[in-house]
C-alpha cells in the first residue's frame, strides 16, 4: 500500500506519538515512509506533542495542524490525532513554512513555488499542492491568490487550522515545532492518479442583505441593510440575537455571488456591539444571499462517485471539511451515515475554519484530493486542474 493511516485518542503526548508511530511503521514494513501528515485537536499539550513527534519520527518529514475536529477511520472525531503516512516509492513531498503572511506577494509566491518544484521534482500532471493556514490569521485571501498565480496549472487545495471552535489560536506544525500566524505549503509529486475537488450542498434563496458597514481587515461586518448586522441577520431568520449560535450559522449561511457561482461567507461569531465576524473576507457593498441547505451527504457521495471511474478504487481521500458542516451533521443526527460514506471512500482529514481550492478561500465546503489505485484505467493518468 502506498498510503498508511492511523489515529489515537491517547491524551499523553508521548504515548499518543508512540501509538501513531508504531501503527504507521507496522503498516509500512515493506514500503518506507517518506512523509507524515497529521491533524490534531488543539487541546493537546502542544509543546510536549511537538517534542514527542520530533523524536518519534526522527528520520521522516512531518507536517500538521490543529483542528476544529478530526476525520478518522471511524468518521467524525474530537480530541484525537489522525496521521497519514506516504510511501517513499510513490510520493515525493516538498514543504515550506511561511511566517510573514502579510508580506506574501506574487514575487514571494513565485520563489516558494520554484523552491517546492525543485524539492519535489515536480512533473506536470503528477503534482498537486496542499496548503495549511492559520485559521485566525485573516490572511487566506492574500496568500491563496498570490500562490494560485504562481502555481499556474498545478491544482491546489487545503484548509485553515482550527482550535476546537474556541476561536483563540490555531497552530501549524513544521520541522519539530508549532507556529501561529503562518502557512505551510506542501507539494506532492506522486505516481498515483488523483483528483483535487470541492463541493457544497447549498442553493440560493431569494432574501438578500447588503453590507453597509464593514472592517475588511478584521472580517467584521458592522451593518447589514443599514442596521446592526446581528439584528438584521436575526430578523431575516425570525430569531432574536440571543438565539444566534454556531448551529444557526451552519444551517442558515449567507453567500456572495460572483459570476454564476455562489461563494459562502460563513459567520464566525456575534460581537458585543451586534457586529458579526465572518470566516472569509467581507467588504462594503457586498450583496449577501440567504442560502438553503440541501442533502449534504448525497451531494458529497455524488461528487466522490464521479471521481472514481477515472481513478480506480480510492486509496485515500484527504478531506478539508468546514466546521459548520460538522455542526450540521450533529444537528441532523447524520454522524453514522457520514462515517459510512467516509469509510467507503477512505476519507481522513480535519474540520477547518475555511477551505482552499485553486486560489479561492471558501466556507462550508468539503474540499480535498482523492488518490486512486488506477486499476480501472487502461493507462494510469492524473487529472488536470481539479473538479
Amino acid at each position: 500500500m502506498p498510503v498508511f493511516r492511523s489515529s489515537t485518542n491517547l491524551r499523553d503526548p508521548q504515548l499518543a506519538a508512540a501509538e501513531l508511530t508504531s501503527s504507521l511503521l507496522a503498516q509500512a514494513a515493506a514500503e518506507p515512509i517518506g512523509f507524515v501528515l497529521f491533524f490534531c485537536a488543539a487541546d493537546y499539550a502542544l509543546p510536549e506533542l511537538a517534542d514527542a513527534l520530533k523524536n518519534s519520527f526522527a528520520e521522516v518529514q512531518v507536517v500538521g495542524c490543529t483542528t476544529a475536529g478530526e476525520i478518522s477511520q471511524v468518521g467524525y472525531a474530537d480530541h484525537s490525532i489522525v496521521a497519514l503516512g506516504f510511501a517513499r516509492g510513490h510520493f515525493q513531498v516538498a514543504s515550506i513554512c511561511v511566517t510573514d503572511l502579510a508580506q506574501f506577494d506574487l514575487i514571494k509566491a513565485q520563489q516558494v513555488v520554484e523552491q517546492l518544484k525543485r524539492q519535489a521534482g515536480a512533473v506536470s500532471g503528477q503534482t498537486f499542492v496542499m496548503t495549511l493556514l492559520d485559521g485566525l490569521s485573516a490572511q487566506e485571501e492574500l496568500v491563496l491568490l498570490a500562490l494560485e498565480s504562481a502555481l499556474g496549472a498545478i491544482p491546489h487545495f487545503g484548509g485553515s487550522a482550527g482550535d476546537n471552535h474556541q476561536l483563540r489560536r490555531t497552530h501549524l506544525y513544521f520541522q519539530g515545532q508549532f507556529y501561529t500566524q503562518a502557512a505551510v505549503m506542501l507539494m506532492f509529486q506522486t505516481t498515483l492518479p488523483f483528483a483535487v475537488f470541492s463541493t457544497q450542498h447549498l442553493t440560493a434563496g431569494t432574501d438578500k442583505l447588503v453590507v453597509t458597514s464593514a472592517s475588511p481587515q478584521s472580517r467584521v461586518v458592522h451593518e447589514l441593510n443599514a442596521e446592526p448586522a446581528a439584528l438584521a441577520y436575526a430578523d431575516l431568520l425570525g430569531l432574536s440575537v440571543a438565539e444566534l449560535d454556531a448551529t444557526v450559522f451552519a444551517l442558515n449561511p449567507l453567500a456572495v455571488r460572483i459570476g454564476q457561482e455562489y461563494y459562502i461567507r460563513s459567520i464566525q461569531k456575534v460581537n458585543a456591539d451586534l457586529s458579526l465576524t465572518f470566516y472569509c473576507a467581507m467588504a462594503n457593498g457586498m450583496v449577501l444571499t440567504a442560502m438553503q441547505p440541501g442533502d449534504m451527504l448525497a451531494d458529497l457521495a455524488n461528487k466522490l462517485n464521479q471521481l472514481t471511474p477515472a481513478l480506480g478504487l480510492p486509496l485515500l481521500t484527504i478531506g478539508c471539511d468546514c466546521v459548520l458542516r460538522k455542526i450540521e451533521v450533529a444537528k441532523l443526527a447524520l454522524a453514522e451515515p457520514a462515517a459510512e460514506l467516509f469509510q467507503k471512500f477512505k476519507v481522513l482529514g480535519f474540520n477547518t475554519y475555511g477551505e482552499h481550492f485553486n486560489g479561492v478561500h471558501l466556507n462550508q465546503t468539503f474540499t480535498g484530493v482523492m488518490l486512486g489505485d488506477g486499476n480501472l484505467l487502461a493507462k494510469p493518468s492524473v487529472t488536470g486542474h481539479g473538479n
